[in-house]
């Protein structure tokens, strides 16, 4: 049977990103966590995801870059679950299609956000995923995110697998699934329905449904 990887964001969860809200509350209880008191230009650096500005400031603030890092990153994954478990962010009505495939073949989630809330959205919609992997809580990991195929490429080495289709709302997930030698399925989502098919996708879907056809017969 043919193995199926799936982004999170846009695919799963509605809309293509985590709200940039989170990520600014995220930075500021990393401050307070580690006891900084930054400028109002400092607050504003260390909210963005300019690395080269963090860790300027950070060592300007006497803190440590990679733990500043490392907490923004959970505080971030604490503040989407939060938005998951009030219903301020939705989940798309043809997931079920992901569970109905993985009674039938390997399934797995691969995103760039963060591996904590790859787990916890795994375990909220209860899927029993083959392999989930999200971008490690590090400046490196951030930039290990596609289109590099490095989180593909890790999640195929562990299934043993080295063919399949991943399944994602972005030219990006097109890009990075290609470089690691997959067919690609762009997925139609509110956000994306008047942007232009990638040209290097494979197939193009009009729901979650849809994937049971690429896969075969039972």
């Amino acid at each position: 049977m043919t193995t199926v990887l799936f982004d999170m964001d846009g695919v799963i969860l509605e809309g293509p990103r985590t709200d940039p809200q989170v990520y600014a509350a995220a930075a500021d209880a990393a401050l307070a966590d580690l006891g900084a008191d930054p400028t109002p230009a400092q607050r504003r650096g260390v909210r963005t995801h300019d690395h080269e500005r963090i860790k300027t400031h950070c060592r300007e603030l006497g803190i440590d870059p990679d733990r500043f890092w490392k907490l923004k990153e959970t505080h971030a994954s604490k503040g989407t679950h939060d938005r998951l478990r009030s219903g301020e962010r939705g989940i798309y009505d043809d997931i079920d299609a992901i569970r109905d495939l993985g009674d039938r073949t390997a399934i797995g989630l691969v995103t760039n956000n963060r591996h904590e809330t790859a787990a916890f959205v795994a375990d909220y919609v209860g899927f029993d995923f083959d392999i989930v992997r999200g971008r490690d809580p590090t400046f490196e990991g951030y930039e290990r995110r596609k289109p590099d195929p490095y989180y593909i490429d890790d999640a195929l080495d562990a299934l043993g697998v080295t063919d399949g289709i991943y399944v994602g709302d972005s030219p990006t997930d097109v890009t990075a699934g290609r470089a690691a030698g997959l067919e690609t399925a762009f997925l139609r989502r509110p956000h994306n329905r008047d942007r232009e098919r990638p040209r290097n996708a494979t197939h193009e879907l009009a729901s979650l449904a849809d994937v049971s056809s690429l896969v075969g017969p039972e």
